[in-house]
C-alpha cells in the first residue's frame, strides 16, 4: 500500500506525541516543545528537505511564519514539493494553520512514516542547521536551539563550581531544620509535567470536537432524509422528527413517539383499502358497464329510427298525390 494513502488504523498513527517531538529535534536540530509548534509548515518542508537533500527550495521557506498567510505560503511550498514527487497526499492546510495538537500530531505521524519508508529513519549525513541558514528566520532558530541545548551545561558547571557548605553552616542548618517549615513553592520542574497534561487535554477536547462534528453530521443527514416528500407522512418518520425536535428537559419523548406511531398504525390499518390488483379489476368492471351502457343507447336509438322511416313510407303510399301520379 502506497503510504501517501495509508489510512486511520496504521501503526504509525499510533506513535506517541513525545516519540514524534524527539524524532522532530533529532533530526532537525530543533527544540521543539509541543507538537503544535509545527504548525507553521516550516518543519514540514524541512523534513522533506531531509528526505530528499535538496528537493525543497529552503530560501521560500519561513520560520518565523506567525499569521495564516505566511503559514500557507510555507504549505505552497510543501505542495510543490509533494506534486513533484508526486505524492498525492492531501494537505489540510485549514486545520493545521490552526494549531490544533490532534491534526498536527496526526500530520506529524504521517511525515514520520513517509520519511521512514524512504531512508528508513537514518539521517545521519543531513546537516539541518546548515540547511536553515537561508531561511528567513532560519538563523534565530539555530540561535535559539543552541542557547535551549547550552542551558543545561551552564547549570550543570555552576553547580559542579559551587563550593561545599562550611562546618558553620552545617549547623546553623542544623538548627534551621528544627524552626517551623515554611510552604514551599512547587518545583520549577513540575512545569513541563503540566504543559504536558495541558497537551493531552487538548488532544482530548480535538478528538471530542471531531465526535461531536461527526454525529452532528449524521443527525443532518436523518433530519433531510425525514423532510422527504416521499416518506414524510410515515408513521415512522414523524416519530424520528419528535426525538430530534425534543428538548433535553423532556425525557418521556421516545415513548411518546412510539405511542404516536402505532396509534397512526393502527388508525391505517382501520382504513379499507384495496390492493393494486383489485383496484385494477375494479376499474375495468366499471369501464366494461360504461361500454355497455353506451352500446344499449346507441341500438334503442337506431331501432326509434327505423320505427320512424317505416311509417313515412306508409304514409307515402297511401297519399293521393302518389296515386295521382
Amino acid at each position: 500500500m502506497s503510504v501517501s494513502n495509508i489510512g486511520m488504523m496504521d501503526g504509525a498513527y499510533f506513535v506517541g506525541r513525545n516519540e514524534i517531538l524527539a524524532w522532530i529535534n533529532t533530526t532537525l536540530q530543533l527544540g521543539l516543545a509541543k507538537v503544535e509548534e509545527a504548525a507553521s509548515g516550516a518543519v514540514a518542508c524541512q523534513l522533506m528537505d531531509a528526505a530528499h537533500p535538496g528537493a525543497v527550495p529552503m530560501h521560500k521557506v519561513n520560520f518565523d511564519a506567525k499569521n495564516e498567510y505566511d503559514m500557507i505560503q510555507n504549505y505552497k511550498v510543501l505542495q510543490d514539493v509533494f506534486n513533484k514527487l508526486k505524492i498525492t497526499k492531501h494537505i489540510e492546510v485549514n486545520k493545521l494553520i490552526k494549531g490544533r495538537p490532534l491534526d498536527n500530531l496526526e500530520f506529524m505521524q504521517w511525515m514520520k512514516r513517509y520519511c521512514d519508508s524512504v531512508n528508513g529513519g537514518f539521517m545521519t549525513s543531513y546537516n539541518a542547521s546548515e540547511r536553515r541558514e537561508s531561511s528567513k528566520g532560519g538563523k534565530d532558530t539555530n540561535r535559539r536551539t543552541s542557547g535551549t541545548s547550552q542551558a543545561p551545561a551552564k547549570s550543570a558547571s555552576a553547580t559542579h563550581k559551587a563550593q561545599p557548605p562550611s562546618h558553620a553552616a552545617k549547623r546553623a542548618n542544623g538548627h534551621a531544620s528544627n524552626a517551623p517549615q515554611r510552604c514551599a513553592r512547587p518545583p520549577p520542574a513540575a512545569a513541563p509535567a503540566y504543559d504536558a497534561q495541558m497537551t493531552e487535554l487538548k488532544l482530548l477536547v480535538d478528538s471530542a470536537e471531531k465526535e461531536r462534528d461527526f454525529y452532528f453530521s449524521k443527525l443532518r443527514d436523518v433530519e433531510i432524509l425525514c423532510q422527504s416528500p416521499e416518506v414524510e407522512h410515515l408513521p415512522i418518520v414523524k416519530a424520528i422528527q419528535k426525538i430530534l425536535y425534543a428538548s433535553e428537559d423532556d425525557p418521556s419523548t421516545v415513548a411518546e413517539a412510539q405511542a404516536e406511531m402505532v396509534a397512526q398504525q393502527n388508525q391505517m390499518q382501520q382504513q379499507p383499502m384495496l390492493s393494486p390488483i383489485l383496484e385494477a379489476q375494479e376499474a375495468a368492471a366499471a369501464h366494461k358497464r360504461k361500454s355497455i351502457s353506451d352500446l344499449e343507447e346507441f341500438e334503442m336509438g337506431s331501432s326509434s329510427r327505423m320505427r320512424l322511416s317505416d311509417v313515412s313510407d306508409v304514409q307515402l303510399c297511401g297519399s293521393p298525390l302518389m296515386s295521382f301520379t
